[in-house]
């Protein structure tokens, strides 16, 4: 059986380099990279916190999640710029059409983040880590923003590997060398151990993830139930997860987003939501397909997956649509609990876009439907959410 590649390609400091890429393009005469910035929230509203840093706002203490007020008290010549999460789906995108130019196996975990599996493509690049540069250098060339790049041969390798040193490194976490590489490291650095579940390890004398590679199944099960399991294959390097595109042709159309923190703001959730509805609107355009139920997908900051869903009278998929629908489900299934990834998924999908009509219908819809088109076309040359509805963008004021 052939030994699986994968590659973890993850943006350095995404929101922030991709704001700072932009204001340069703009004009902008510094590279906010270099200067004491970050990507925050509304000061005036006193609600502003850190949602990204420059490395030299690193340096003078500033962290993730901070408040804006608190970290202005470290440094109070911070530069604040606000997100713009359209500019940061736009250069999602743009990375996974250069990724595709490799592989077609590519699993966007995150908005700034993509796995790709290279299986199979030796003959091809016959050497992967020259290959890792070669794509980490022309991203860097072509787009102006760093990446690092994790190679193993599993997701969770890449994974782990990715993150060992940044910014605007190659790693890699191969089978072999997970003993050297991985076990040494705290046990709160491995990939799904929360600070909680750290704490509780580290005060079972569980110190490395060696020391919870080699610990008892059994024991740990006492403490932790079902997590033992996989904490303890991942503290050993297993991991048997497929690279899976998040569409699935014709079954469901979805799209999932880990957020940059933990949010419990409905108005925040909706923005994300919006960038969502047009993405997976444009893909069940371009297959001719319209959803009978739209579901929204949550799992929470302690790792609990949930979804709640909406079956629709007229299946749909128009943005505009898609995007209500979505907001009346995020508004009657969502617990109120932080929320660590959001997603839309299109249900029950059919080609029959016959609606029930009432004597109150307009007759607008082919007429919406030609400038829909218009509006893809124009998406697909120059990227998503390039053009997204005023009437939308209103309601998440």
């Amino acid at each position: 059986m052939m030994e699986r590649l994968i590659f973890h390609i993850d943006v350095n400091n995404a929101f922030l380099s991709w704001t700072a890429v932009d204001l340069l393009k703009k004009g902008y005469p510094i590279d906010i990279r270099t200067i004491p910035a970050v990507i925050g929230g509304d000061e005036d509203a006193r609600r502003g916190i850190v949602t990204a840093k420059s490395p030299v706002a690193k340096k003078m203490g500033i962290v993730t999640a901070e408040s804006l007020y608190t970290a202005r008290k470290k440094c109070p010549n911070l530069k604040v710029f606000p997100g713009d999460y359209y500019l940061y789906h736009h250069n999602s995108n743009e990375l996974y059409k250069y990724f595709c130019l490799f592989t077609d196996k590519i699993e966007r975990y995150s908005v700034d983040e993509c796995f790709l599996d290279m299986t199979g493509t030796e003959l091809l690049y016959p050497d992967p880590i020259k290959l890792a540069h070669h794509m980490k250098d022309e991203i860097y060339e072509k787009f102006g923003y760093t990446v690092n790049v994790g190679i193993g041969n599993n997701k969770l390798c890449a994974k782990m590997a990715s993150d060992f040193e940044k910014p605007n490194k190659v790693h890699t976490l191969f089978s072999y060398e997970i003993e050297k590489k991985m076990w040494p490291l705290p046990v709160g650095d491995l990939f799904m151990v929360g600070k909680s579940s750290a704490k509780a390890l580290t005060e079972m004398g569980i110190n490395t993830i060696g020391d919870l590679a080699k610990y008892d199944l059994n024991l740990l099960r006492k403490h932790f139930k079902n997590q033992a399991d996989f904490m303890h294959e991942y503290a050993n390097g297993i991991d048997f997860s497929e690279v899976m595109p998040r569409i699935s042709k014709n079954k469901s159309i979805s799209t999932t987003e880990t957020l940059p923190k933990d949010v419990d703001n409905i108005v925040d959730l909706r923005k994300v939501l919006l960038g969502q509805a047009n993405r997976v609107g444009r893909q069940a355009r371009s297959q001719k397909l319209y959803a009978k139920t739209i579901a929204v997908i949550f799992k929470t900051s302690d790792f609990v997956s949930y979804s709640h869903q909406m079956k629709l009278v007229n299946p749909t998929n128009v943005t505009k649509e898609i995007y209500k629908y979505a907001c009346s489900v995020l508004e009657k299934g969502w617990k109120k609990e932080p929320i660590r990834l959001i997603g839309i998924r299109l249900d029950n999908l059919t080609m029959d876009n016959n609606k029930q009509l009432s004597l109150f219908d307009d007759k607008k819809d082919e007429g919406n439907d030609k400038i829909q088109e218009v509006l893809d076309n124009i998406s697909n040359k120059y990227g998503d959410n390039i053009i997204i509805p005023a009437s939308l963008k209103e309601k998440d004021k």
